[in-house]
């Protein structure tokens, strides 16, 4: 169907969660879906308008109901890792004390570069009504919110104040949790009152895409520059980081090892690149 000048209105979580069902990618050439689905505690700031776009959708982005948002975080983080980052879920916190249990969470992510879309409830944009039951904002400066504090532990940070926002941030967040080198947890704060608010969206953005996880390849400078310094070396050792196993490469580097006699040191990220019980680890 040629949807170049068609569109359709949707609310703001609507089109959010209609985008993520539509996003698939490429794993050794078998298509599946990029997000497998979300954990949720649901209060005011998220479940009135995006709680509804996800019960449309729990066929495809099926719902897990979290005990805890901390906890729903590192499950997260866990899904990812189990993935090889090709994979994420989301979590999803009412505004306050809920979303401010995923800041650990984020920050873990954060620091091991692991992907985690959170979506999370905001203060009203136009601040009515104003004050909230267990709202988090600055008393003197109530442009700046808890959800602000995200931006010190997340590698992407949108808060949405207009519906055609999302055509450009969705696609920039995504970006980033696919990201190689620059993966990590991404942050959009829904305020309560802009997630249903409407907008005539372009069918287009809804189209099926498949990505793919960029690989790099390695400079023949950096390597001629390894091989120097391995054949100076009188006592080397490879210090193997969680790469080695984004980049499908354990059978490489114990290949490797073993052909040179090299150890092995794993960073945390890293561990199981060898055999536990493997006499170069």
């Amino acid at each position: 169907m040629d949807t170049a000048d068609k569109t359709i209105r949707l609310t703001t979580a609507q089109a959010i969660i209609r985008y993520l069902a539509a996003q698939y990618i490429d794993i050794d050439g078998e298509k599946t879906r990029v997000c497998g689905g979300g954990f949720g505690i649901f209060g005011h700031g998220n479940v009135p308008c995006l709680g509804e776009a996800l019960y449309d959708h729990r066929d495809v982005l099926p719902l897990y109901r979290g005990q805890n948002e901390q906890g729903m975080g590192f499950a997260a983080a866990a899904y990812a890792k189990y993935h090889l980052r090709q994979k994420f879920m989301f979590c999803t916190a009412s505004a306050g004390p809920g979303t401010a249990n995923l800041l650990t969470a984020a920050a873990l992510c954060h620091a091991n570069r692991l992907p985690m879309l959170m979506l999370c409830g905001d203060t009203f944009l136009t601040r009515l009504p104003d004050p909230v039951l267990q709202q988090l904002e600055h008393f003197g400066n109530p442009a700046l919110g808890l959800n602000d504090s995200f931006q010190a532990v997340c590698r992407y940070w949108d808060r949405i104040t207009h519906p055609a926002q999302v055509i450009q941030t969705l696609p920039a967040a995504l970006a980033t949790l696919l990201d190689p080198a620059d993966c990590g947890p991404a942050f959009i704060a829904l305020p309560q009152d802009v997630q249903g608010w409407t907008y005539d969206y372009p069918l287009s953005f809804f189209e099926p895409k498949v990505h793919r996880i960029r690989q790099q390849m390695p400079d023949a400078r950096e390597l001629e520059d390894a091989i120097a310094a391995l054949k100076a070396a009188k006592r080397p050792a490879i210090i193997a980081g969680g790469g080695v196993q984004y980049a499908k490469a354990v059978a490489e580097l114990t290949q490797f090892a073993e052909a040179c006699g090299i150890p092995v040191i794993e960073t945390i990220a890293g561990r199981a690149n060898l055999l536990a019980d493997h006499p170069l680890n």
